[in-house]
């Protein structure tokens, strides 16, 4: 299949959805762990599948792309522990540092509050630059005497700091927000609506919590009447194939970020991120870093689509086990759906993966990962970045 063109007579649309789709098969492993430390799942298509928080996966995401991009946000409720030690760091004293902390948020003159029991950590969590706190360390400098005149005092738990410069440093924002978004509804103008969507992935077929028993033995010499294991546990794993998917909205992306060179940046870098990540719960006692079998990208101008739907009927595991049968499956799938809705809104279509079987419902075939993410970005934005007409 190439890559599909507008039809004759028709105005080409302009991209606004960058479409993730990735099989990966997992061994033996339990990257995401509900509150009994089981592998989380889902009943889906009538079968239980093992499954992975969209949180679980966006994470180490976000981190890779920050890694990427050279530039960090912190996910805190304890910023006014960062202020007050960023100018203790510069020589203030103690208590008055805490108090200029906790005078970040309270010259907010918002509904965003302080811990009751610990003035040093707010009561939600908060999404900011790492240079945050070191900004309002700056207007806090600024106002030095104002603060110390009320130490100790009365005036003290009331609003000391511009509440204007307090919340220019609260709406800040850099690409990892432009990307994921943030919820900060207290400061008007605060929240950013994410230009990142990501699904919970889940197995593409029926699996089944396996338990593990293992003990620990006691390195320094035992006496033979106390010989054995210090430590014994169960632990539970699955292992199978996942579908993940994700969708970029690039629309939103240049709404969050002006600059359309960083625009295309931090699109190629989720891409590549959300490609490579992994998350990393009982990495050390199972070592799952395995690499997609297949990823698909689709640009799309009219909305972003999941294939999802194509394992809503658990594949079954034969001689080649899940992972082939699973990727016919997608691309079965996938011809079906464009055949459904046309090929108007799609304005380009690739994948990559570990064979060399023609998927044509998945488009063009890409030689490795970085050239299938070059290919769609190309696609999907010019070379000066902005969104394609």
């Amino acid at each position: 299949m190439t890559t599909p063109t507008a039809a004759a007579g028709t105005a080409p649309q302009a991209p606004r959805f960058l479409d993730l789709h990735i099989l990966q098969t997992l061994p033996f492993s339990n990257v995401n762990r509900d509150d009994l430390g089981s592998p989380k799942t889902v009943a889906f298509g009538g079968s239980t599948r093992t499954r992975v928080s969209s949180q679980a996966w966006k994470r180490p995401t976000r981190l890779a792309v920050e890694a990427r991009i050279g530039e960090r946000a912190l996910r805190t409720r304890r910023l006014p522990l960062q202020v007050a030690k960023a100018l203790t760091d510069r020589g203030w004293p103690k208590d008055l540092a805490e108090l200029a902390g906790a005078q970040v948020i309270r010259s907010t003159e918002s509904k965003l509050d302080l811990e009751k029991e610990d003035a040093l950590n707010t009561a939600s969590l908060l999404f900011l630059p790492d240079s945050a706190a070191q900004k309002l360390a700056d207007i806090a400098e600024e106002h030095r005497e104002k603060l110390e005149k009320a130490l100790g005092t009365k005036a003290a738990a009331k609003p000391l700091l511009p509440k204007d410069a307090v919340h220019e440093v609260m709406k800040s924002r850099n690409g990892s927000i432009a990307l994921f978004g943030r919820m900060l509804a207290e400061i008007p103008g605060a929240g950013v609506d994410g230009a990142v969507q990501v699904a919970h992935a889940f197995t593409t077929h029926t699996t089944s919590v396996q338990a593990d028993f293992f003990t620990a033995v006691d390195d320094v010499d035992q006496w033979a009447t106390d010989a054995g294991s210090a430590h014994m546990n169960t632990g539970e794993y699955s292992s199978g194939v996942f579908y993940r998917y994700a969708t970029l909205d690039l629309r939103d992306l240049a709404e969050n970020v002006s600059d359309p060179v960083m625009a295309k940046e931090l699109a190629e870098a989720f891409a590549t991120a959300f490609i490579q990540s992994l998350p990393s719960a009982k990495k050390n006692s199972t070592a799952p870093h395995s690499i997609p079998d297949l990823v698909h990208i689709a640009v799309r101008s009219d909305r972003p689509v999941s294939l999802a739907a194509a394992f809503e009927n658990p594949v079954k595991a034969g001689r080649a086990g899940w992972s082939e049968p699973s990727r016919v499956a997608l691309d079965a799938y996938a011809a079906k759906v464009n055949k459904l809705l046309g090929t108007s809104g799609l304005v380009h279509s690739a994948y990559a993966g570990v064979d060399d079987t023609a998927r044509d419902g998945l488009g063009t075939r890409a030689g490795s990962y970085p050239d299938l993410v070059a290919g769609a970005l190309a696609a999907a934005l010019p070379k000066d970045g902005s969104s394609a007409a």
